[in-house]
């Protein structure tokens, strides 16, 4: 029998491997929890035990991949202390966030002892891809017979490298084998990039892990880090990579206290370093360490289930286990063959709106597709047809020029050695381009203020800003200065006119940038701002203004990828053909395929009632009626005959003939027949 205060986070509501998962002891622990099993109602009953069990709520560290998810986790420990007054608020004083927030909080605190200066602001990937292109510049790499990488591969290498803990060399046989031969170029321009950050008093996203390592490593420093916590829980745990899992260890060298909850059959991101040894291989790197598997689905139907089971059976290596479920009844899963995209277009939408007739709103119904270009006629047709959709997976709000922009003057304002940032808001200035903006930064830079402005001479088409931004610079950057909604006002009214002569459509870009204003509000000052918007980004504006109203219906279209966590009532997986899933990028190497049918498990998991998958027979080169050039596809290999056994296979009904079509002729045809024959006799 359970003693009363473990009674009171209501342990009768879970079922019996989630209640041995929650009062597991504090050796090390691994949760498999396969897709709807119950993880997040899980990690939070853990938490609110622990703390029930006298466990200060500021000794734990909650990481998860998102500080929504975080928030939704302690909001749901909270709920669960109800029952005790002076425990209730308990969540507000656990460490919860993401790795990255976590290291930045840290870093803050002690980082000094590793010489580096509180103050540091942070670049996003953005802003390390334009600082590399420009030292790739200064160091003139890509003067030579063969092309030198651009910037964007180059920050994909540097971060791959950072977190895989994977030699260069080794990295780019792998991964990279167009660069190989640039390797020492490569070696090069990040050593300079590494010393330029340091100049700049800067840290890209990979740096804040580096350096936290680097931290938890030092004798001095780490012993005091680790002493914060008695208690360390990890969601997503799949989704680590080594340079994380090598974290973790460090802060739990022993594992005890450490709690990681990951399903290996949900491990898709290695294209971000992730892998998927680090919850393979728990068990070895904690010895004694407990695994315990859940397997109740609370998501989807039987019949869905079984479709799913079946696919993700085929992956070479993974924890064994059949997800199962109460929930009565269901349809079967069913995949269609569609001649072409067209049709396959027409079919989802069809589908789409019966099920609304039916009583399921638009957005409790989702289209999910490998890679952002395979829903682009389905747009046009939802467009044109007037059916609301919110798309996810393609440009991310802070990845718009206009916001960039907006936050280039922030981060300036904070950090005036940010030269990236500079270099941007100066670039906004008629006639500024970047050696002038280079010349008027380069004192500031030196000096960590913007007092050298006030004697410079810019270009005459910006003499008129000039004043202006100084000013602006200037007031902003006062210790107690106005409030964050007011700064953003103010850099937003400067910046205006400038955005209305460079970008097209500056309304509706503006308009984002009110958002942002408004969204400012709920930040303690600057710092946070800049650091939490960079560690966690929104997707759209819809993210900064909270929960969408009741009435605000939309279809959602999503990559694999971006649906990752989600679940829908009714599912459509468009685009199933070998190419597309697995994508012919990712089919090199065995490990890759294995991903891409982790990756297709995950599509087909988040369908709670319906799941229909689409397969259309031809692929066009471009959009139909622009052209007549195609390919036939073949349906997946992941859906070989014992898979499909699972789904009813059917094919797309052709259109009805037109209603003055004339009747067939079965003898003429026959005629014809004859006429060719008889041209042989």
């Amino acid at each position: 029998m359970l003693p009363a205060m473990v009674a009171d986070v209501k342990l009768d509501s879970l079922d019996e491997r989630q209640r041995a998962a929650v009062v597991h002891g504090d050796e090390p622990l691994l949760i498999v929890a396969g897709a709807g099993t119950g993880k997040t109602t899980t990690l939070a009953h853990r938490v609110a035990h622990l703390i029930e069990q006298g466990v200060r709520p500021e000794r734990i560290l909650l990481l998860t991949f998102a500080r929504r998810a975080a928030a939704e986790m302690l909001r749901r420990v909270d709920s669960l202390l109800r029952s005790r007054p002076s425990e209730r608020a308990a969540s507000g004083r656990v460490w919860g966030g993401t790795f990255h927030a976590m290291a930045t909080r840290l870093l803050r605190l002690h980082g000094e002892q590793i010489g580096l200066h509180p103050g540091f602001t942070i670049h996003d990937r953005g802003d390390s891809e334009d600082l590399l292109d420009v030292l790739r510049a200064e160091l003139d790499l890509a003067r030579g017979a063969r092309r030198f990488p651009r910037k964007a591969t180059c920050a994909d290498i540097y971060s791959r490298c950072v977190n895989s803990r994977e030699p260069l060399e080794e990295l780019l046989d792998r991964a990279f084998p167009w660069c190989k031969e640039h390797a020492d170029g490569l070696k090069l321009l990040f050593r300079t990039y590494t010393d330029r950050k340091a100049e700049q008093c800067v840290l890209d996203y990979d740096d804040l892990l580096l350096f936290l390592d680097g931290l938890l490593a030092e004798p001095a420093a780490g012993p005091r880090v680790r002493a914060r916590f008695d208690a360390v829980l990890v969601d997503e745990y799949q989704d680590t990579n080594a340079l994380q899992a090598d974290l973790l260890e460090r802060l739990r060298p022993s594992g005890r206290g450490l709690t990681v909850v990951g399903d290996d059959a949900q491990s898709i991101y290695s294209f971000r370093a992730a892998t998927v040894r680090n919850i393979l291989d728990f068990p070895l790197r904690y010895p004694g360490a407990r695994t315990v598997v859940l397997t109740q689905s609370f998501r989807s139907t039987p019949q869905l289930l079984d479709a799913t089971n079946k696919v993700i059976a085929q992956a070479r290596e993974r924890h064994p286990k059949d997800l199962w479920t109460s929930r009565p009844g269901g349809e079967r899963p069913e995949l269609v063959t569609c001649q072409d995209e067209e049709q396959q277009t027409e079919l989802v939408i069809q589908r789409i709106l019966e099920r609304r007739e039916q009583g399921i709103d638009l957005r409790r119904q989702a289209v999910l597709f490998r890679a952002s270009h395979h829903s682009a006629q389905l747009e046009i047709e939802l467009g044109r047809r007037g059916i609301p959709f919110h798309k996810y997976g393609g440009l991310r709000f802070l990845e718009a020029a206009h916001v960039r922009d907006l936050l280039a003057f922030l981060r300036l304002v904070e950090n005036p050695r940010d030269l990236i940032a500079g270099t941007r808001v100066l670039s906004l200035l008629p006639g500024i381009g970047p050696r002038t903006a280079r010349a008027l930064l380069d004192p500031v830079v030196a000096e960590g203020n913007f007092g050298s402005w006030r004697s410079a001479r810019p270009p005459a088409a910006a003499a008129s800003h000039w004043p202006t931004l100084i000013a602006l610079c200037d007031e902003l950057a006062t210790p107690h200065g106005p409030a964050l909604s007011a700064q953003v006002q103010r850099i937003r009214h400067f910046y205006a006119p400038l955005c209305e002569a460079r970008y097209d459509h500056s309304e509706a870009r503006l308009r984002d940038l009110d958002q942002l204003e408004q969204a400012a509000a709920a930040f303690a000052d600057r710092a946070t701002m800049l650091a939490e918007l960079t560690l966690d980004p929104p997707q759209t504006t819809q993210e900064l203004a909270g929960q969408p109203s009741l009435d605000d219906d939309h279809l959602v279209l999503s990559t694999i990828h971006s649906a990752k966590g989600l679940e829908f009532d009714a599912l459509y997986v468009i685009h199933v053909a070998d190419g597309n899933i697995p994508s012919d990028l990712a089919t090199g190497r065995a490990a890759e395929i294995d991903e891409e049918l982790r990756l297709f498990y995950v599509a087909l998991s988040r369908a709670r009632d319906h799941l229909t998958v689409l397969f259309p027979l031809r692929w066009y080169d471009r959009p139909v009626g622009m052209g007549s050039r195609h390919s036939y596809a073949q349906l997946t290999r992941f859906l070989p005959p014992s898979v499909r056994a699972a789904f009813d296979e059917r094919a797309a009904p052709h259109g009805a003939a037109p209603a003055d079509a004339p009747t067939a002729d079965a003898a003429a045809g026959a005629s014809i027949r004859k006429r060719l024959h008889d041209l042989w006799s």
